[in-house]
């Protein structure tokens, strides 16, 4: 379901014009104004619309019913009209009230920043899995809202038999299929959702790690993905270019095999509805044997993104001592001017857990495949393990994954002495269960 390709939407679709109201609370400090209407006007443009203008309001006390005080409401509406507007993006959650006054007040289309991005997730999702989440997401921001676009049913029904009166009205009508709809996608969800984790299980009893890449949305994760695997997975100077996951094999300086996994950006006020659709995807995030947040260090907000990708990661339940190490690999280095670089550079120096890096021109890759080595093989300790002889395929995975310190043919089987991490130890015993 698209916000601007409903039969009631006076014809918006890309191309649209619009002007971004930002409602300043004062409760973001890490971010500066000017930086929240970029990323704003970066998500518009990145279904295609026009953004003509910005404006922003300081909130002393939001309204009840438009958010905006009357004055600024006048204010974006003049712009609107100036402007020749035909969308107004307010860049913070409205609610089904807010949004319907607002548009009577302006007397144009107005969206706020979970649709908007809903909007994106919904033109972006390329497979069956992405599309169903996206709807289920979608439906759920729909129906605590106006739905005037299922129009296929009477404006009233009348009952008969016991309950007789007035029947069902048409709002009624859509919230009951919207429900219906929705545990429909919800119980389909859950059988990606178990085949996912069958899939789990069976690379748990294969011989690989697991490497999920997070980040802010255009931190350059598919950039790295792309550099590390060789694939072309989409990398655009654009805000969520890619949704649904990817997973490729790569070879790591004393692994012999990991399976690299490309997971959706995160944004700030990722919509709840987002996070709990794509909740089956992020368990590949949940079971990673290691995780890499990707950071665009460049960025002036780079502190204020990664604060926002650890609290969706902790929504997620990646947090605590269980969850899985991460590397943070700041990326864009090549963009620092001279101080700036040095002083990244210093920073990364007092940490043992970041690499900088660029995965646009591959300086410091190498030294990142070196660090994600070192990480999966940590806590690796000697095992004496005695095999059949005619067990070929076993010796080659123990030589392929850890270090053979000794090795000679007994009585009872070839013996040998490898260093082993504790994953790679548990992979080897699961291997034929």
């Amino acid at each position: 379901m698209s916000v601007f390709n409903r039969a009631d939407d006076d014809g918006l679709s890309r191309g649209a014009r619009a002007i971004v109201a930002l409602p300043d609370r004062g409760g973001d400090g890490a971010r500066s104004v000017e930086a929240r209407l970029d990323e704003a006007a970066g998500l518009a443009e990145a279904i295609g619309v026009e953004v003509v203008d910005r404006v922003f309001f300081k909130l002393r006390q939001p309204k009840a019913a438009t958010l905006f005080g009357s004055g600024q409401v006048e204010n974006i509406a003049s712009a609107a009209r100036i402007a020749d507007a035909s969308l107004v993006i307010v860049d913070a959650a409205l609610t089904p009230i807010q949004q319907r006054n607002l548009e009577k007040a302006l007397e144009v289309k107005v969206i706020d920043r979970t649709g908007l991005i809903l909007e994106i997730f919904g033109e972006r999702a390329a497979t069956a899995e992405g599309r169903l989440q996206v709807e289920l997401a979608h439906l759920d921001y729909q129906q605590g809202r106006l739905v005037r676009s299922w129009t296929h049913l009477e404006r009233q029904r009348g009952g008969f038999g016991f309950l007789g009166g007035p029947g069902e009205t048409q709002i009624e009508a859509d919230r009951r299929l919207i429900r219906d709809r929705m545990a429909k996608l919800r119980r389909e969800l859950e059988q990606v959702s178990r085949t996912r984790g069958l899939h789990r299980d069976r690379r748990r009893r294969a011989p690989w790690p697991v490497i999920a890449l997070v980040g802010y949305t255009n931190a350059g994760k598919s950039t790295l993905f792309n550099r590390l695997t060789g694939a072309d997975v989409m990398a655009e100077n654009l805000l969520f270019a890619t949704l649904d996951p990817t997973m490729r094999q790569i070879s790591l300086p004393g692994v012999d095999k990991a399976i690299l996994s490309d997971t959706v950006g995160f944004v700030s006020d990722l919509p709840t509805q987002l996070v709990a659709a794509f909740r089956a995807t992020l368990e590949e995030v949940v079971s990673a044997d290691l995780i890499v947040h990707v950071r665009d260090i460049s960025h002036p907000d780079t502190d204020a993104q990664a604060a926002d990708v650890a609290h969706v990661l902790s929504e997620i339940g990646v947090a605590g001592e269980a969850a899985a190490p991460i590397i943070e690999a700041w990326n864009k280095i090549d963009l620092l001017d001279g101080e700036a670089a040095a002083f990244a550079a210093a920073e990364a120096e007092r940490r043992d857990d970041v690499v900088r890096i660029s995965a646009r021109t591959g300086e410091g890759v190498d030294r990142l495949a070196a660090a994600l080595s070192a990480r999966l093989t940590i806590g690796s300790r000697v095992r004496h393990v005695t095999l059949d002889p005619a067990d070929g395929a076993a010796a080659a995975w123990l030589h392929a994954h850890g270090e053979v310190i000794d090795q000679s043919s007994e009585e009872g089987g070839l013996s040998m002495e490898v260093r082993l991490s504790e994953a790679d130890w548990d992979r080897f015993q699961a291997r034929d269960k």
